[in-house]
């Protein structure tokens, strides 16, 4: 189990794993249940570099802006980048084989500059303006880790609800995905997932965190819907792209929370 998590550890972020471990695709699949774990660490991060940051500068911008940057940078910007293809994909393509194509194309075009601006614009005023109603503390921690752990486990549970949609494996090599998930494994998984959010349900007694989940379910349901029509499955882009989405809903549930309890 502890290879299988450096597994996820080494596909999912760029922090350094002990030798030998196995990156095979067998691999891979059965490390998909760390997955929500990983963003456990990639909240930590986030956490910690922004306390740093507002010893160093005002509490204002700054530190959300170099949080935002140092969970991009552990990650490489592999999950954006699958919503910017996405983006891309969906938005220029008009049969499967276009929109894989253009998926696979390295190159960012208008449609994922776009959203991809838009993405990291919600991200950072999302947290401005929680950070604006909320001081930083546990809760606010917290509510960081949640919306990377849950977000990842959304997207995990994509994967048993599809079948991956490329046919060609020399497609699948540059970007490696996870291509099977038995139930025990989302379980496991959802129990990283939704962890945190638990924890925050059980330190303030406030039950309605756990409605954070319905929109997050018709998220799920809505992009399934969607992959399976135009592409007939999911790729490892649409994991990415289902993870960023979960993850900007996470942080507007909890500034509509704060706003609305104002």
């Amino acid at each position: 189990m502890m290879k299988l998590f450096f597994t996820a550890l080494m596909f999912y972020t760029r922090l350094p794993v002990p030798k030998g471990i196995d990156h095979s695709a067998d691999a891979l699949n059965r490390a998909t249940v760390f997955f929500p774990l990983i963003g456990w660490i990639v909240g930590a991060v986030g956490v910690g570099v922004y306390w740093l940051g507002t010893v160093l500068f005002p509490p204002t911008y700054l530190p959300i802006l170099f949080s935002m940057i140092a969970t991009i940078w552990i990650t490489g910007a592999f999950h954006e980048d699958g919503f910017a293809d996405v983006c891309d994909g969906f938005g220029g393509g008009w049969t499967k084989a276009q929109i894989l194509t253009i998926m696979k194309d390295s190159r960012l075009g208008t449609y994922g500059t776009i959203g991809l601006v838009l993405l990291l614009a919600v991200k950072f005023f999302a947290l401005q303006s929680l950070l604006s109603v909320e001081a930083f503390g546990w809760g606010v921690a917290l509510k960081y880790v949640s919306a990377h752990s849950v977000s990842r486990f959304v997207a995990a549970t994509v994967i048993p609800a599809l079948p991956y949609a490329r046919e060609d494996d020399e497609a699948a090599k540059a970007k490696p995905v996870a291509e099977g998930i038995s139930a025990g494994q989302v379980v496991i998984a959802g129990v990283f997932g939704i962890g945190p959010l638990i924890v925050l349900w059980a330190l303030t007694g406030l039950w309605i965190y756990l409605t954070f989940l319905i929109p997050l379910l018709l998220l799920r349901w809505r992009l399934i819907a969607f992959f399976r029509r135009w592409i007939g499955g999911y790729t490892g882009d649409c994991l990415g792209a289902t993870q960023q989405l979960a993850e900007v809903i996470m942080y507007l549930s909890y500034v509509s929370l704060l706003w609305i309890s104002i």
